[in-house]
């Protein structure tokens, strides 16, 4: 029972140790600047847009649960607590993605290339949004990092990869994945 006890202490002991060497990569990746930062909007409960879904109204959408929000809040206190510089914050129409943006950073403008198109009813607008989305990118010429949040399909199909609620997803302007974290 004590050797058990041993091994898992040392397996949790490796988990903290690679947590942080993972976090510092990160930090520093983002210090340098000039990163894509895409973010799934924090936790808002269900999938996909209700039935009665409207842009203009948030009561008609899936908004961030207190889950969501604290999650949002983690995300700005791990940039402001490593003053990491940012250019600017960019969120998609949809509600939680601006409650996403307004927790985290406060300030950010809203694209409609970053919004979903993963109901039937936004589909036709895929390949205009990333086109705009990659044009976007293209021009930009910030030193500081480009934050975009963003949801599950837009990710998906820009970077070829899942992605998790509140999940960073650090890529270069080439759209290369250099780092993803959790929060």
């Amino acid at each position: 029972m004590k050797l058990i006890k041993f091994f898992l202490l040392i397996l949790l002991s490796f988990n903290i140790s690679v947590k942080a060497n993972s976090n510092d990569k990160i930090q520093n990746l983002l210090k340098e600047g000039e990163k894509l930062i895409f973010i799934r909007h924090a936790v808002a409960p269900g999938g996909g847009d209700p039935v009665n879904f409207d842009i203009l109204r948030c009561e008609t959408q899936r908004n961030l649960s207190k889950e969501g929000i604290a999650q949002s809040k983690n995300i700005g206190k791990f940039f402001s607590e490593n003053n990491i510089k940012i250019d600017k914050v960019l969120s998609s129409e949809w509600c939680r993605c601006k409650e996403t943006a307004q927790y985290a950073f406060n300030k950010y403008e809203t694209k409609s290339f970053l919004n979903s198109f993963f109901s039937e009813k936004f589909s036709s607008n895929k390949n205009k949004q990333i086109k705009d989305l990659k044009e976007y990118i293209n021009e930009w010429s910030g030193d500081n990092n480009l934050v975009l949040v963003t949801h599950y399909v837009t990710i998906q199909e820009v970077l070829n990869i899942a992605s998790s609620s509140g999940e960073l997803i650090i890529a270069d302007k080439n759209f290369n994945i250099l780092a993803r974290q959790n929060f």
